[in-house]
This record gives C-alpha cells, structure tokens and sequence, in this order.
C-alpha cells in the first residue's frame, strides 16, 4: 500500500451535528498539519464529486450524522478504491439504526436496554407504556423517547408520564421520523472508547443534568468526564462487553462504546460511535489523554490504523 502524504478532513455536512463536526474537524485538521501531513479541510456541502477524493491517499472522516456514520459514505469510498479512517460500511449501518443494532445485541446476548421503534411521533399515538406492558409483560413508568437514527442527544427526551410525550412532540426538531422508546436506566453512565481494536481506560460521565444531553455533550462546563473508579471485575467486564459489541457489529479500529449500568451493577450496552467526536468536550481525546496520548498521537494512530 502507498504511503500516506496527502490527506482530506472532511467535516461539517448538513446534519443536525454539524456544529459539533466543525468542531471536530478543525482540531484533526491542526494536528494532522502539525504532525507534517499535506492536509486539506473541506465541508462535505461543497464537496461536490466523490471522484475528487482520488487525488488524496486518505480521507479522515470527521462527519458525525447521517452523512458520516450510517455507511453511505463508507459505500460509495469502497465502490471508488479510497482509503479512509473508521469502520466500513455495513458496520455503520448498523450501528447507526438504533433498533438494528439492538435486535444484533439482542441475538448476540448482549444485554442493551429494552424498546420498541413507532414511525413517529405524534398526538394521537398509542401510550408507551402500555406498548412497553404489551411487549415485555411489564409495567414502567420511566422512558427515553430518542430518533431511530441521529446522535448528539438530538431530539432526546425523557418520558416518565403521558405529559411529558405531549411536550416531546411538541418540542422534537422533527417528529415525523422513526423514534424508539426505551427504557430508562439512569444510574450510572460509562463510555470506553477503543483505538486499533483495542480498549482505552474506560470514563465515567457525571453531569448535573438530568442526563447526558446535547448540552451536558458540548456547552456545560460542569460535565465531568473522569476515569472510571471501578474494581478490576467490573472494568474487565466493561472491556469484554464493549469489544464483544464492536466485534459483533463488525467495527473496525477506532469507535467508541457507550455504557449504562444500574442499581444493581449490571451493565447494559447503550450505543456504539463509528465517527467519535473529537472536541475539547470529547470522551476519546480524554480516555486517550488519561493514557499520555496526546491529541495529535491519538490522531496519528488513526491515520496509521487506517493504513493498516
């Protein structure tokens, strides 16, 4: 394989991330120049043709949304010869949409928390709860209603009474869409984020709002994003759960997995991210940072993983 001289970031895009992928993307862009690279940064809006990506030796993908993560792109850089950074194409897929990667969990054994997918959202829907009674012979009283395919907490709610869905409908950015109600498990969060297939130290998130939303994400100064203190059991369990999920989803090198446990200790794989974000507010910079990998070494692991 040739050597890498000459890379492209594409970022930005027109998905509702794209403020965070401007933000990811500048950063990778810098580094990638520090680190001696002909780099050049374009906005997927004005990219144009994908054929044009040929004249680089790699494309880094900084596009968080639809546009970087459910595998399109992925499809059409294979289709073309272009090497790029990240998981291929049907891994994207399948991570993106939340209930093929749940029914995937599922049949693997992998415990995720439990829900069921409507095509939207709107005043007239059946309650949630009873659906939730009906499926798994089970009464509850605590949801999350989030989009079946989208990421940065958008369009994220809790559900605890029939008010609070009239209020998620109101409010969601675009209610006609396919959502999933799923079942609230609050008690502590965890993300490990993996970097040439292996585990980095595993960070728990701490936040004073009531869970870890677009704002908890990327504005709040009070979000904390510590290494996890757990006893040497747990932390391997997470690190098996989480390299058991991105295997059985078929991810490749670098990603990040997303973690719920509960009251009684038992884990619950939430999601996996096949494009991290990597801003100052970002779980990988921080997991790496905790291991002496700075940004621009994290990033140029990520190139070299590419080239692998």
């Amino acid at each position: 394989m040739a050597e890498i001289k000459n890379i492209i970031v594409l970022y930005g895009g027109a998905s509702s991330e794209r403020d965070i992928s401007l933000e990811s993307g500048k950063g990778i862009y810098e580094a990638i120049k520090q680190l001696g690279y002909l780099v050049t940064l374009k906005d997927y809006n004005d990219l144009g043709e994908l054929e044009n990506l040929k004249e680089y030796d790699l494309v880094f993908i900084a596009l968080h949304g639809f546009e970087g993560e459910s595998g399109i792109l992925q499809k059409n850089l294979d289709n073309l010869g272009i090497l790029y950074t990240g998981s291929k194409y049907l891994s994207c897929k399948n991570t993106w949409n939340k209930t093929r990667f749940k029914d995937i969990l599922e049949s693997a054994l992998i415990p995720t928390p439990r829900g069921f997918s409507v095509e939207r959202i709107h005043s007239d829907m059946q309650s949630p709860f009873n659906n939730f009674h009906k499926k798994y012979s089970e009464d509850i009283q605590n949801l999350f209603l989030k989009p079946e395919e989208d990421g940065s907490s958008v369009d994220i709610f809790e559900v605890n009474c029939e008010g609070d869905l009239e209020h998620a409908i109101r409010d969601a950015q675009n209610p006609n869409r396919a959502f999933i109600f799923e079942e609230s498990i609050k008690f502590k969060e965890f993300t490990v984020s993996i970097l040439d297939n292996k585990c980095l130290p595993v960070i728990e998130i701490k936040t004073t709002n009531s869970f870890y939303d677009y704002d908890a994400k990327y504005i709040s100064e009070t979000t904390q994003l510590i290494e996890a203190d757990l006893d040497e059991k747990n932390k391997n369990k997470i690190h098996d759960m989480a390299l058991k999920a991105f295997k059985e989803l078929g991810c490749l090198k670098w990603g990040r997995v997303d973690i719920l446990q509960d009251k009684n200790e038992q884990f619950y794989i939430l999601e996996i991210n096949t494009v991290p974000g990597m801003t100052s507010h970002s779980c990988l910079p921080k997991a790496a940072e905790i291991l002496g990998v700075s940004y621009k070494e994290l990033v140029q692991r990520i190139i070299q993983d590419a080239h692998l």
